[in-house]
């Protein structure tokens, strides 16, 4: 594990800002950041969780590895969430394995910390159930995505929601990394990109790929990234308003909210 960075890292992260000022003086000490790298396999399926991890820039794929050596991406995780869902869930094991596809930072936060926040502040409990409920929604939308769109389509949602959770145009990615995300053969990955290229939608070189007319690449996508980037949206909205359409054995600790 990378070793703790020092210095000024803007929290970005959508469920730590979005819990109460009390709970973020709560969680601010006790949070350790550190880099994500390139290929970085943070847990491995069926690994005990020590941590749950917060990215704050980058993006972490959930892979799903078959006896054949193949995998694909079950969900992708950014600023809008965290890896360690089962941890909301009552359960304590990687559901596959999480490995950085485009780097970043994000922050640690030990299991028992996490656990001590839920207990005390009733907001984060409700900030990790509203996360979960976008999660499932963009896992639904990909099963139905990879099933019925193009490749065109589906390489293209897959990068817009990779430049959703960088800071600026440009960041580090490969085209194998693509391929392995999508289940897609090396050569379907590089015609769809060369064809983004030629039409001045995205610049690559040297594994740094540049969104140059995001426009453009979201006319090529399909409808389902707007689905999912609406329910991740959603974990930017104030609390209260969610904690009041949840079914009432939740909403019964919630005093906070008022």
């Amino acid at each position: 594990m990378d070793h703790p960075l020092r210095g000024d890292f803007d929290i970005s992260n959508q469920i730590l800002l979005s819990v109460r000022p009390e709970a973020q003086e709560f969680l601010r000490p006790r949070l350790v950041m550190r880099r994500l790298s390139q290929g970085q396999v943070l847990y491995e399926e069926g690994t005990p969780f020590t941590h749950a991890i917060f990215p704050h820039e980058g993006m972490v794929s959930i892979m799903a590895a078959m006896r054949d050596g193949r995998g694909v991406e079950k969900v992708s995780i950014g600023y809008e969430g965290f890896i360690g869902i089962a941890l909301a869930m009552g359960g304590g094991e990687a559901i596959g394995q999480s490995c950085v596809v485009v780097p970043g930072y994000a922050s640690w936060l030990s299991i028992q910390d996490l656990d001590e926040a839920i207990a005390r502040f009733p907001c984060v409990r409700h900030a990790l159930l509203r996360y979960a409920k976008s999660l499932i929604v963009q896992l639904l939308e990909s099963v139905a995505c990879n099933s019925l769109h193009s490749a065109e389509e589906r390489i293209s949602r897959w990068l817009l929601h990779a430049h959703d959770r960088v800071v600026g145009n440009s960041f580090h990615l490969t085209q194998a990394a693509i391929s392995q995300a999508l289940g897609l053969r090396r050569a379907t990955v590089n015609m769809v990109c060369s064809k983004l290229m030629e039409d001045g939608a995205i610049a690559y070189a040297r594994g740094n790929l540049t969104v140059l007319e995001r426009d453009l690449v979201e006319q090529r996508s399909c409808e389902c990234y707007g689905r999912i980037r609406k329910a991740f949206d959603r974990n930017s909205q104030p609390l209260d308003r969610f904690i009041d359409e949840m079914p009432l054995p939740f909403r019964s600790a919630a005093p906070e909210s008022g």
